[in-house]
């Protein structure tokens, strides 16, 4: 533990466990110049990188009882290059899918995109317009299993067409989970989505939206929609504002880290009421 006071965002004793074989392997393979002296505490790096993520703060916002955020970004940009965080990230889903009593290797999900309005130093032509959302900014093209949590994930501009996007993410998961054979999808994806899983060997099945009015969770989909809630509960992706659509995509890798976990050690964060000593509202 630091000597600081403790951040909302900050990883417990309990979490850190889970994840800190992973970077100790991660720093004791490193070789080269500069390699040997151990300055900064990869603890205190990850819970800056939460912070940010978290909050949602521009990294030379990060406070000053962090390391500098220069070190810190250096070293979430190595860490999304070299695999580091994807691999964290796996370890937490293979983990929280056993703790549900559910195979490491899925065999069912469900894909859908997200469109969000980027900041000004996205470069233009790293976004675009999503004529239907009309949103101009980045599209979130998601593959996730029967729980929610997330096997693939691409980023594109928001111009790029569900189906454009969802045959590369069908791709990726036939590579990434071969186990895989069943895929449900919403109405926006074309009949060209379908054949492409078939050559893939998966079975993709859209789900049709009921004809009664008002809201209703769709069959198998709303767990997808969920994880959407789940990224937005993260400040930093409220908005796209990473300069490299790879870093948005670490970015969600480390908003499903924190979720995942928090559940697997059955941590949430205090509420606000609890923490002024403000009585509950009575039911």
């Amino acid at each position: 533990m630091t000597s600081r006071r403790p951040y909302r965002s900050d990883v417990s004793d309990a979490r850190w466990a889970l994840i800190e074989p992973v970077f100790t392997a991660w720093r004791a393979g490193r070789t080269g110049p500069g390699t040997t002296a151990r300055v900064h505490d990869l603890r205190e790096i990850v819970n800056a990188i939460l912070y940010v993520n978290r909050t949602g703060i521009p990294w030379e916002y990060l406070p000053h009882d962090f390391p500098p955020f220069k070190t810190v970004y250096d070293y979430y940009a190595k860490w999304e290059a070299d695999g580091t965080t994807e691999q964290v990230h796996d370890l937490l889903r293979d983990r929280t899918r056993r703790a549900n009593a559910r195979n490491r290797a899925p065999s069912a999900a469900v894909v859908d995109a997200q469109s969000v309005k980027t900041s000004s130093n996205v470069a233009e032509d790293s976004q675009g317009i999503d004529a239907g959302k009309k949103i101009k900014g980045r599209k979130r093209h998601l593959i996730t299993d029967t729980l929610g949590l997330v096997l693939t994930v691409l980023v594109t501009a928001a111009s790029v067409h569900d189906s454009t996007g969802g045959k590369q993410a069908l791709t990726e998961l036939a590579a990434a989970h071969p186990g895989v054979t069943k895929v449900w999808a919403d109405g926006g994806y074309q009949t060209s989505v379908i054949q492409h899983g078939a050559r893939l060997g998966i079975d993709v099945e859209v789900v049709q939206r009921p004809k009664e009015k008002g809201f209703q969770p769709l069959p198998k989909r709303w767990v997808i929609e969920r994880t959407f809630g789940w990224l937005m509960q993260h400040r930093r992706l409220a908005r796209d504002y990473e300069a490299l659509p790879q870093r948005s995509r670490t970015m969600i890798h480390w908003a499903m880290a924190n979720k995942m976990s928090r559940e697997l050690t059955g941590e949430s964060a205090p509420t606000w009421r609890i923490e002024t000593g403000i009585p509950p509202t009575p039911a």
